[in-house]
């Protein structure tokens, strides 16, 4: 348990739920918040959820969450969420959740959302010049609708006193972040142990986007030589190979790789394999030299190369900063 000279004040964490939000992610952060407080042996977070008159809000699943007050514009929350998961299709100023938006950013705490959430705190203004992001299947409109936001892919944003995630288990990674920030780097370590979490995510995670989102469902042949490449790491394909599996010819596969990824499968296929390894070591306590071996280098100086080729940094510097990152985190 976590000793506290003098009993922290306990903040209220406020929680906007619209209609359609995820049951799943609310429970979620609901388990966060209550072992956070378990551990610390005190009351950290008061969780409050809201909505904007008071009533039960239907979740996706067609549930009816009851809520413990209307959202109120001169309310005090030192955090503030917005839970969504509905595409809006236009928002203004005029829209009452905007507005109240509006009016609780002129106040000082942590304002934020999750999944797709942040449309409405862009429409607010509240994320202008900042790093924000949604669900990845909502990024791209999301940048295209709001371009003073500095969208990303991020599992999670936090940027001066605002904090996004794309949803699902981004939220608890965003939720352990503040609380480290808030309190301890130990508690937060502790509550991610304990929801077994292997590791809290860092900012610097990327959501994982399907290759069929990116380059279109009208491309099967790119996604299944993409899918082989993906199932033989540890002993990479050749180009021709691969090409044979999908039955294209090489100058075919090449091609559609440089016009959808603008790579060639070669290169394409050598960041799969990297991007792997550095998921390894920054989650696993293998060798260096065997990671370098499960993702297809024969050896130990070759995997050394190439990643400081591609990362700027070697194998073993970049465990060594990812062990600092998470110790700070």
């Amino acid at each position: 348990m976590f000793d506290y000279a003098d009993k922290p004040l306990t903040q209220r964490l406020g929680v906007l739920l619209l209609p359609g939000f995820l049951a799943g992610e609310l429970g979620l952060l609901q388990d966060c918040v209550g072992e956070a407080n378990r551990l610390a042996e005190a009351t950290l977070y008061q969780l409050v959820l809201l909505s904007m008159e008071g009533e039960p809000v239907l979740s996706r699943q067609g549930r009816a969450q009851v809520v413990d007050e209307a959202l109120r514009a001169d309310a005090n929350y030192p955090l503030l969420f917005v839970a969504a998961s509905e595409h809006p299709k236009s928002l203004s100023v005029h829209d009452p959740v905007v507005a109240a938006l509006v009016m609780l950013g002129r106040q000082q705490g942590v304002i934020g959302a999750w999944h797709a959430g942040a449309f409405w705190l862009a429409a607010a203004g509240l994320l202008n010049q900042c790093r924000a992001t949604v669900h990845w299947s909502l990024l791209e409109s999301f940048s295209n609708r709001h371009g003073n936001v500095i969208a990303s892919s991020a599992l999670f944003e936090v940027d001066k006193d605002r904090a996004t995630c794309g949803g699902g288990m981004a939220i608890a990674d965003m939720f352990l972040h503040l609380l480290a920030r808030h309190h301890t780097t130990e508690l937060a370590a502790s509550v991610a142990e304990h929801l077994l979490l292997e590791r809290i995510r860092g900012r610097d995670d990327r959501q994982r986007i399907p290759l069929s989102n990116r380059v279109g469902s009208n491309q099967p042949r790119l996604v299944q030589a993409v899918m082989l490449m993906e199932a033989n790491l540890e002993e990479p394909l050749t180009t021709d190979e691969i090409a044979q599996h999908v039955c294209v010819s090489r100058r075919q596969l090449e091609r559609l790789f440089k016009q959808h990824l603008d790579r060639v499968p070669s290169q394409y296929y050598l960041e799969l394999r990297l991007n792997r390894a550095r998921q390894m070591l920054r989650q696993t306590s293998g060798s260096i030299i065997q990671i370098g071996l499960s993702c297809g280098f024969s050896s130990g100086p070759h995997f050394s190369s190439a990643y400081r080729n591609h990362f700027a940094v070697t194998p073993r510097e970049d465990r060594q900063r990812g062990s600092v990152r998470s110790d700070a985190a």
